[in-house]
């Protein structure tokens, strides 16, 4: 079972930030696979890391990340406890602070948070910082929106490609309408298919559950029922402690 770090290590530290991602980025010493990551497009086209398209939850500002500037972004903060405050950071940003693993063997699990938005162009943008960094084999792109992972394919025809939905049966269903994905991204309890169905396939199953500020998860996942129905990766909130 890979494990990977959801939002960064997002139970204990703000999500998508570099303390989140910093602390992530430890753990691939002692085998975290990587870190997933959202990625969406600001008023003037800078890419940021952020999951929401509102930036209330998790900033002290209100409103869409796409009416603001990124100028405007910077001028709000995500409270980090005893640390100080911090701000949603660009995509670059964060390609600086994991590059140097990444080219050891760390990865990166891209979301594309353009299923409520489309973004337009957000595909090309998030593909030309990847080559400009030379990380293009060392992410996965996933997107809830099948048209966004069929223009990601026409753009690169070997860019690793997660088909992300709620159940393991509509990530099969999109994948083999066309966008041409690699891998299945269900919700960890949307196994709903024998796993003879989608033999073959690397299964990264995503997790719900509590955010920062830490609260008690209530046990451990057992990892071996998961691996059992056919899942071969898992995004979790608290990865240090399966590692």
């Amino acid at each position: 079972m890979k494990i990977w770090a959801h939002r960064g290590c997002s139970q204990r530290y703000p999500e998508n930030t570099i303390i989140a991602f910093s602390k992530a980025a430890e753990l691939f010493d002692k085998g975290l696979e990587g870190i997933e990551l959202d990625v969406q497009l600001t008023k003037d086209g800078e890419m940021v890391v952020m999951h929401d398209e509102r930036i209330d939850r998790t900033t002290d500002g209100y409103g869409f990340v796409r009416d603001y500037t990124f100028d405007e972004l910077k001028t709000f903060h995500i409270h980090t406890g005893n640390t100080a405050a911090e701000h949603i950071p660009t995509f670059k940003e964060v390609l600086d602070l994991l590059k140097d693993r990444m080219y050891k063997g760390f990865r990166l699990n891209i979301e594309l948070k353009n299923s409520v938005y489309p973004y337009p162009g957000m595909e090309e943008r998030v593909h030309d910082i990847v080559e400009e960094y030379g990380l293009h084999d060392k992410v996965v792109y996933s997107s809830f929106s099948a048209k966004s992972l069929e223009i990601m394919r026409s753009i690169d025809s070997k860019a690793e490609i997660g088909m992300l939905d709620t159940k393991v049966s509509d990530c099969l269903y999109k994948l083999k309408g066309g966008c041409g994905a690699d891998a299945l991204h269900p919700y960890w309890q949307g196994m709903d298919l024998p796993r003879e169905e989608f033999e073959g396939y690397t299964v990264r199953a995503w997790l719900s559950g509590h955010l920062y500020p830490e609260k008690p998860t209530g046990g451990r996942l057992d990892l071996q029922a998961l691996e059992e129905k056919g899942i071969t990766d898992v995004f979790l909130n608290e990865p240090e402690v399966y590692l």
